[in-house]
């Protein structure tokens, strides 16, 4: 993305990348995260659009390429620098390698709203990381100039192959991209994929096991299907009612609509054989759509991919026995981990073929440009208990 400053219109508001190192800060030192923070710090502002687009830039481009930026950022420092002054640092640099800022724009506009105690550092630096930038910059590895923790660089690498990880990687380094449905909701098109792959008509019953924020259950119902939409916590069951009574979906099962429950999905309150279709849209690492959660890649570990592999069987193992023969049964999560994908399919197809499911079908899409990385299988139930 280029820096709007450089194009005709109003300059960019001095509040604007105010805004973005208030937000880098707080997600660093705070433990914030972006996608929550910075919506609500945007909402306290009166920024214009445009400002609201570079800060958006400033703060979710400079978290994904934070482990690039500051290599380059470290080579000029003789210590680490208080929080304040790495992230002006932080997007700074991000405007000089990344966004293609004029230095004298980047470096001026920076270091201006800065703390003064700190604005000396900080434009020294920033002009040594604009001579290197213009000279071209090397990366000790792939994983620091991809700017990933080693291990998803080398897990992804390993169960894709190079070539097919590395364009996986450069994609969720782009800012995200979403399509606006018909009924005007806003989705990623791999999720759209994801809720078309579920089988619904006129009167068709269907359960959306992890049904948060909504999207795919309101889809189902446009269809004509009834949906019951399931959440464990009261909050996000919520947003999924807010969504549906946005969209027009009755929140009453009388032949389409979406109906809210709170409850456990590994232990769903419903009879046997109640579904004519099932959705397990399970939570995962996020692997595949790392781009709509910039820190995420921070803060994910391996051993977080085990415990969720554990639970995704789990809630794909209790919403089997709820569909009815002759029913469908569909898991997606958006992550490339074999361990979330593959493996999880494999652990749990004896227990699937007891109850009469047929061996599933099963589709993967890379994140691109233009959508985000998903998994899903799709089982259909003949005779069985």
């Amino acid at each position: 993305m280029k820096d709007s400053s450089r194009s005709a219109g109003p300059p960019v508001s001095a509040d604007a990348r105010r805004t973005a190192i208030e937000a880098v800060v707080r997600i660093e030192s705070d433990g914030a995260y972006a996608n929550v923070l910075l919506p609500k710090m945007l909402a306290e502002t009166e920024l214009e659009a445009r400002d609201r687009g570079l800060v958006t830039e400033l703060v979710y481009g400079s978290t994904r390429r934070k482990r690039a930026l500051d290599h380059v950022v470290d080579r000029f420092l003789v210590a680490d620098p208080p929080p304040v002054a790495r992230a002006a640092l932080r997007i700074g640099a991000h405007q000089l390698i990344e966004m293609g800022t004029p230095p004298h724009a980047a470096v001026s506009a920076t270091v201006q709203v800065t703390p003064k105690r700190f604005r000396g550092l900080v434009n020294a630096v920033l002009r040594k990381v604009a001579t290197a930038a213009s000279a071209g910059i090397e990366y000790p590895s792939q994983a620091v100039a991809l700017s990933y923790p080693d291990w998803i660089v080398a897990r992804l690498i390993e169960e894709l192959g190079e070539q097919r990880a590395v364009d996986a990687l450069r994609a969720m380094n782009l800012p995200a991209r979403s399509q606006r449905r018909e009924d005007g909701y806003v989705q990623d098109q791999s999720s759209q994929q994801v809720a078309a792959v579920v089988p619904a008509a006129r009167g068709d019953l269907v359960l959306d096991l992890c049904a948060a924020p909504g999207g795919k259950s309101t889809e189902i119902a446009g269809r004509g299907a009834s949906v019951v939409a399931v959440d464990l916590h009261p909050g996000r069951a919520g947003l999924i009612a807010s969504n549906a009574n946005r969209l027009g979906c009755s929140d009453q099962l009388e032949g389409n609509g979406v109906a809210v429950v709170v409850a456990d999905g590994t232990a769903p309150p419903f009879p046997r054989g109640t579904f004519d279709a099932a959705l397990v849209d399970a939570p995962c690492s996020g692997l595949g759509a790392l781009r709509r959660r910039p820190d995420a890649r921070w803060r994910i570990k391996p051993t977080n991919i085990s415990d969720l592999a554990a639970l995704q069987r789990q809630l794909l193992e209790s919403a089997a026995p709820l569909v009815v023969p002759g029913g469908t049964l569909v898991y997606s999560v958006c992550t490339l981990s074999a361990k979330e994908t593959t493996e999880v399919i494999g652990a749990t197809g004896a227990e699937l073929a007891a109850l009469g499911f047929a061996a599933p079908s099963s589709s993967l899409l890379l994140p691109t440009a233009d959508r985000d990385g998903m998994f899903w299988s799709v089982w259909n139930r003949g005779g069985g208990s």
